[in-house]
């Protein structure tokens, strides 16, 4: 058996156990990521286990109160198994490392420069005039 037989046999052997939500990084972007295993963050509620009604978060005992400060950050997150992995750009930077077109969040048809606190209607007259 050739290298590359080996390595798609095993690469086929991961992928068949990889989670619904996980993907097959490259090796670049598998090492520091953290745990594989589903970990209970310091709100108590786990994140990795694809059980996203947890008694324990905020966003089920969530007031007037809360701050949604708390529901932000990487202890919401699991390094591998995640379903924003699922998106297209996602797959294709870590599984085949094509990177990310630049420009993909502009809006061509509006304008998003103005300054904050700008009459934004003032400016559509002025323009309308000209």
């Amino acid at each position: 058996m050739s290298q590359d037989q080996k390595k798609s046999a095993a690469s086929s052997k991961d992928q068949s156990e990889l989670d619904p939500f996980e993907i097959d990084f490259l090796p670049q972007f598998e090492q520091g990521r953290g745990p594989r295993a589903p970990f209970v963050n310091e709100y108590g509620v786990t994140i990795g286990d694809h059980d996203y009604e947890s008694e324990n978060s905020p966003l089920e005992q969530w007031t007037s109160d809360t701050n949604p400060e708390v529901m932000a950050g990487d202890q919401w997150v699991h390094p591998f198994k995640d379903v924003g992995f699922q998106s297209a750009e996602n797959r294709e930077l870590f599984e085949e490392g094509i990177k990310p077109q630049s420009g993909i969040f502009t809006h061509p048809d509006k304008n998003v420069a103005y300054e904050p606190g700008q009459d934004i209607e003032n400016d559509k007259d002025d323009k309308a005039e000209a």
